[in-house]
Parts: C-alpha cells; sequence; structure tokens
C-alpha cells in the first residue's frame, strides 16, 4: 500500500511543477510585452521630441526668409546651414536618427514639385501606443492609425499668437446703432443766422408783442382813402 500512494505523490508534484512552469513562462511573456510597449512608449516620445526640433527649424528658417524669397527650404540640409546668409547660421544642429527605424532617413512633404519642404514625418508603418491626450501643438495625431501619419510641420510661434490675441481684445467694435450715441458732446455747431428785421418806417406802425401774437399771419390790406362824392350834372 506504501508504494501506490509514493507514485501518486510523484505524479502530483510532476503536475505541480508543469504547472508552476507555465505560470512562470506567462510571466515571463507578460514581463517581455510590458517592457516592449514601454520601449515602444519611450520612442514614440523621443520621436515627438525630435519632431518638435524640426518644426521649430521650419518655423525659424520661414521667420528668417529675406523678402521675395520662398519660406521652405528646398531640402534639411538648408536646416544645418542657411545658405541664404554670408555667414554660418543654424536652424537645426544635426539630422536625428528616427528612434522608430533607427535610421537617419526622413519622410518629406514638399510644396508643390518638391520646391519646399512644408514637413517631416517617420517612415514606420507600426501602429503608434499613443493615440490620444497629445500636447496642444500636435492635438491633429488623436487617432492616427501609423507613425508615419504624425506630420510635424512649421509652427506659428507662440508671441504672435498672443501678439494677436492682445491686439483683438484692445481691438474695440462700436455698433451702427450706438455710434451716435458714443459720438463726442462738445461738437460746436455753427450759428444760426441773425433774422433780418426791417426798418420801422417800412412797417408802418409798430406792433406791440402782444398784438403780433394775436394777430393772423397773413397780412391784411390796408383801408383806400375815402374819395369825395361825386355831384350829378
Amino acid at each position: 500500500m506504501v508504494a501506490p500512494r509514493a507514485g501518486r505523490q510523484r505524479g502530483f508534484t510532476y503536475l505541480s511543477l508543469i504547472i508552476l512552469v507555465a505560470i512562470i513562462g506567462l510571466a515571463a511573456a507578460a514581463t517581455l510585452k510590458i517592457g516592449a510597449v514601454i520601449q515602444r512608449s519611450r520612442a514614440e516620445q523621443e520621436l515627438l521630441d525630435i519632431g518638435a526640433a524640426f518644426s521649430d527649424a521650419l518655423k525659424s528658417y520661414a521667420d528668417a526668409t529675406p523678402q521675395g524669397l520662398p519660406p521652405q527650404p528646398p531640402s534639411l540640409k538648408e536646416l544645418l546651414r542657411d545658405p541664404r546668409f554670408p555667414g554660418t547660421r543654424r536652424h537645426l544642429r544635426k539630422i536625428f536618427v528616427d528612434p522608430m527605424t533607427g535610421k537617419a532617413e526622413w519622410g518629406i512633404v514638399y510644396l508643390g514639385d518638391k520646391t519646399g519642404v512644408i514637413a517631416v514625418y517617420s517612415l514606420s508603418n507600426a501602429q503608434p501606443v499613443k493615440i490620444g491626450n497629445f500636447p496642444q501643438r500636435y492635438a491633429g495625431f488623436e487617432g492616427k492609425k501609423r507613425i508615419s501619419e504624425w506630420k510635424f510641420s512649421a509652427t506659428v510661434s507662440e508671441t504672435a499668437v498672443a501678439g494677436a490675441e492682445k491686439q483683438a481684445q484692445n481691438a474695440t467694435i462700436v455698433p451702427i446703432s450706438q455710434q451716435s450715441e458714443s459720438a463726442p458732446q462738445n461738437i460746436t455747431l455753427p450759428a444760426a443766422p441773425a433774422e433780418v428785421v426791417p426798418p420801422a418806417e417800412q412797417l408802418g406802425n409798430p406792433v406791440s408783442p402782444s398784438e403780433e401774437s394775436n394777430s393772423p399771419t397773413e397780412k391784411t390790406p390796408t383801408s383806400e382813402p375815402e374819395q369825395p362824392p361825386v355831384e350829378p350834372l
């Protein structure tokens, strides 16, 4: 009776060992998966930082453009050294390595027939881990299904936006219905012409103010002088 019990115990021991190994394997796989997700998330954050550098460089190149020249660089090399100026002027310190592909190769969105760079993006077609909760400057990246859909273009400077908002706040629009009320009150109007009073000898007998108010507006004709009676023949 002792031998069968020992066999059953060894069987339970083997089964427990198999279960333990399976649990360890699952835990290791989950750890590796979590580690890969964390590493991908860090690479995507690094890509956002590099994209911000490209955006700022394109904006700096556009702001420094002399009058009459296009504000977009022909290629990324012009960001490293701007040929439009005699001295060394840099808008970007180097061409970064894409953290998603491990290569210093980038996709470029050109204006027209490759006349100017307007955006830079990664060549990776992988699905992003981050699909929401982006900063304000990357609000258009929400819901994108590919890393290559993150386009980094020139952005408007914060000082320009603040100046435009301040100018809009200082401007006061007065409706047309209120413009007459808001007109200044100290306007001097021209004096009315003085009434010309004819001389007294042309008016005949002067009329007192009380009689003038009671008299009709129209002048009554004066009675003709009496004619002497005509004697019969």
